[in-house]
């Protein structure tokens, strides 16, 4: 099989050096473009195991007289090992393993060639250019109607010790209902200067203001977003519901629950702006820090009330943000701590960057098309 292989690859590779000089070998046209060259010989350690390989040579005419060596395209310059075999050391690395674990997981398949410490590190370091070519990308073409905000916490070694560092992350949702990470940014806390500043940087290469912004109760973030004022905002309702079962006693937490679901779980709005109003007037009284818990969210909780009943599953909740971050904590909680800040970043960003975590779309995103077109103004 891989002598089929190799035979494969050189011949498309002598294809290819025959298409750019515009003529078969030993052909006389006027449209040859350049001459052959003879070949060299180059080791190349494929998925497959390496493979030594004849790359023919060839010159091209440029268009002032001169002439140029034929680069190919498929295998370029340099090349020691195929795009999937760096493909298979990255997705290693971004699985917890460390150099040597790598080298010791693909040695049986891609023996000791081209597998060095700094060759795997170069593979790395590439992953390390991508994620600072994406956190200072334009987003002026990017849109998206939905955007999710919330933090998780990694272990990080600073100055000698490790310590527990806050990661902002922001999902957000195309027009077509795709997520897609949108921001990550290590912070020194959840303050909401450190809000800002990452929804300033948003705003700074151009993201669009979103229609819907959901988030927790987090004191910073609720300052923060006052960047995109013309946003909806909604409340997270089970961070809210957590809040209330903590400032009520415990024999009143399942009637708390019961009363609250009525306002969550509502046939329409209206229906839950009355179950507010009455979980307002009954807990001023049985127990007041219940009720100045509920209005300290406000009608935010009900915001989602006023898009289509197909999306509310997915509105009412950060459970989409949620449910990535805790893939952020499954994937990395095999390494004690990162080596720096940046280390943290980039491994999270290539989780999901190279598919390691995937993202679906948003449930009832059909309906966001229709909805798009009436401007986002249509009540349930």
């Amino acid at each position: 099989m891989r002598t089929r292989i190799l035979a494969t690859v050189e011949e498309i590779l002598d294809e290819e050096l025959g298409a750019a000089l515009g003529c078969e070998r030993h052909e006389r046209t006027d449209e040859r473009r350049g001459y052959r060259n003879g070949s060299h010989t180059r080791r190349i350690t494929t998925e497959v195991g390496p493979l030594t390989m004849r790359v023919p040579r060839g010159r091209l005419r440029r268009a002032d007289g001169t002439s140029e060596e034929f680069e190919s395209h498929m295998l370029p310059r340099y090349a020691r090992r195929t795009r999937r075999v760096d493909e298979a050391i990255l997705g290693t690395y971004l699985a917890g393993a460390n150099t040597r674990r790598i080298r010791k997981a693909l040695r049986p398949l891609l023996g000791e060639e081209h597998l060095s410490k700094s060759a795997i590190s170069r593979v790395v370091g590439r992953l390390k250019e991508h994620f600072g070519q994406w956190v200072e990308r334009d987003l002026s073409d990017e849109r998206y109607e939905i955007l999710y905000l919330d933090g998780l916490n990694l272990k990080v070694r600073l100055a000698r010790r490790v310590v527990s560092v806050p990661v902002l992350a922001a999902l957000g949702v195309t027009p077509e209902g795709q997520k897609q990470l949108v921001a990550l940014q290590l912070a020194a806390s959840e303050a909401s200067a450190c809000w800002s500043g990452l929804l300033e940087s948003l705003r700074r290469r151009g993201l669009a203001d979103p229609v819907l912004l959901v988030t927790d109760g987090h004191a910073g973030l609720r300052k923060a977003r006052e960047a995109w004022s013309v946003s909806k905002v909604q409340r997270c309702a089970v961070h809210k519901r957590e809040n209330l079962l903590e400032h009520c006693p415990v024999h009143a937490r399942a009637e708390v629950t019961r009363d609250y679901n009525q306002i969550i779980n509502a046939p329409d709005g209206i229906a839950a702006r009355k179950a507010y109003d009455a979980f307002l007037a009954k807990w001023r009284t049985l127990c007041p820090p219940v009720a100045r818990s509920l209005e300290e969210a406000g009608t935010e909780l009900l915001t989602f009330y006023e898009f289509p009943k197909a999306m509310w599953k997915s509105l009412r909740t950060t459970n989409s943000i949620e449910n990535l971050n805790r893939e952020f904590r499954r994937r990395t909680k095999t390494q004690a701590s990162f080596p720096t800040e940046a280390a943290a970043v980039t491994l999270l960003y290539g989780l999901v960057a190279f598919g390691q975590i995937t993202l679906r779309k948003i449930d009832g995103h059909k309906a966001m098309k229709g909805l798009l077109d009436e401007g986002w103004t249509t009540a349930a």
